[in-house]
């Protein structure tokens, strides 16, 4: 049997760091934003129907979306965010169970999906136990800022658009406080794979 395990965080909250240990454990990892960029390249069904609903100025020379200009469209108007999220999670969902049944008929001891919105899209039923990387919301603000060069205010902004990490951790199995050290994360994810008998 294979242990589906849905990993999810906050923005900034350091979600990525802890998706790349499974690597060392030979866990493979769905990551949801990296099918959200597959599902939207040109000559997708996603990318067709955005084009249609947004226009053709979102769109590079390229040809290809252009993240920037769709996410500030999106981040002032909650409804366009609705839409393309309407149109972009059934793709991303779709492929994402269609690898995580690979990986179960595979007979692999674990895989992870690593969706952002685990909570909030009430993806739960996908995933066996769930992991939430956590971090203090000044801590996430910090590192936003340093990370996207954004000002406060924006990266605040960005933080309140998502669920609460706090209410995340309460909703999850296992948390991983990632306020220290790698190191100290690593350890953590050790523990629950050892508790989940994932690893010897």
């Amino acid at each position: 049997m294979t242990l589906v395990i849905g990993l999810t965080g906050s923005i900034a909250s350091g979600k990525s760091t802890v998706s790349l240990m499974f690597d060392d454990y030979n866990i493979p990892v769905i990551d949801a934003d990296k099918l959200s960029r597959e599902v939207v390249k040109p000559g997708e069904k996603a990318y067709q129907e955005i084009v249609t609903e947004f226009g053709e100025t979102i769109l590079r020379e390229d040809g290809a979306i252009d993240r920037k200009k769709l996410g500030s469209i999106i981040f002032q108007d909650e409804e366009k965010r609705k839409v393309l999220n309407s149109i972009v999670h059934p793709a991303v969902r779709q492929r994402m169970i269609e690898q995580r049944d690979y990986y179960c008929n595979q007979e692999v001891p674990a895989v992870v999906l690593d969706i952002p919105l685990l909570f909030e899209s009430k993806l739960t039923h996908f995933v066996d136990k769930t992991i939430v990387v956590y971090v203090d919301e000044d801590v996430q603000i910090n590192r936003l800022v340093e990370r996207d060069d954004s000002s406060r205010e924006e990266a605040l902004q960005r933080i309140k658009a998502q669920l609460p990490v706090k209410e995340k951790a309460e909703m999850a199995d296992e948390v991983i406080d990632n306020n220290g050290s790698k190191q100290e994360s690593y350890q953590q994810l050790t523990t629950i794979l050892r508790k989940w008998k994932v690893i010897g």
